[in-house]
């Protein structure tokens, strides 16, 4: 495989991002989801990374913003969703370096809490666990060790606890049933 770089999204990339959500998964729910949440304004360029070789989107991240809301208080988080690879570059490492260079992305900008649904025996290497430790929960039916959240700096979930409340566009995309 020829080499790739990893970077913002730019203007003009949407259509490349689609399309490789769309290949990437075998259906449109994930490239409706970025596009609703790009239209909706639930958006940041900034951490909307792609992976490109030559001229070529063949990979994409995402990490919208997320709130987790309990009786005392609202936290402001990022989901990471979607996470795409073209499958011809699947299993090359490309996924686990937009992770890394997502996550190095959110912690300079300043965000100090990650949520993903994933599977668990793949997020973990990351820092991942089951959200489940520290109070925090999904709006919908997800098994508990899917459910995972990564603090990005030291007592981040410190008094930290409820459910996770999605943009729109999650339930308007049926991303939380697909």
């Amino acid at each position: 495989m020829d080499s790739y770089i990893i970077r913002p999204e730019r203007a003009g990339d949407a259509d490349a991002i689609f399309e490789v959500n769309l290949q990437a998964f075998g259906q449109d729910g994930e490239a409706r989801l970025v596009r609703e949440l790009r239209h909706d304004g639930d958006f940041f360029p900034g951490l909307s990374l792609v992976a490109v070789c030559g001229d070529r989107i063949i990979g994409h991240i995402l990490f919208p913003p997320v709130t987790i809301v309990s009786d005392r208080s609202e936290t402001a988080a990022l989901a990471l969703a979607p996470l795409a690879v073209h499958q011809d570059f699947q299993c090359l490492g490309i996924g686990a370096a937009l992770i890394e260079e997502g996550l190095k992305e959110c912690r300079r900008l300043g965000n100090r809490i990650v949520i993903v649904v994933g599977h668990p025996a793949y997020y973990p290497r990351f820092g991942f666990v089951p959200a489940r430790e520290f109070g925090i929960h999904a709006p919908f039916p997800c098994p508990d060790e899917a459910f995972m959240v990564l603090p990005l700096e030291d007592n981040a979930l410190d008094g930290v606890s409820g459910t996770v409340r999605y943009p729109p566009a999650f339930d308007t995309t049926g991303a939380h049933t697909s």
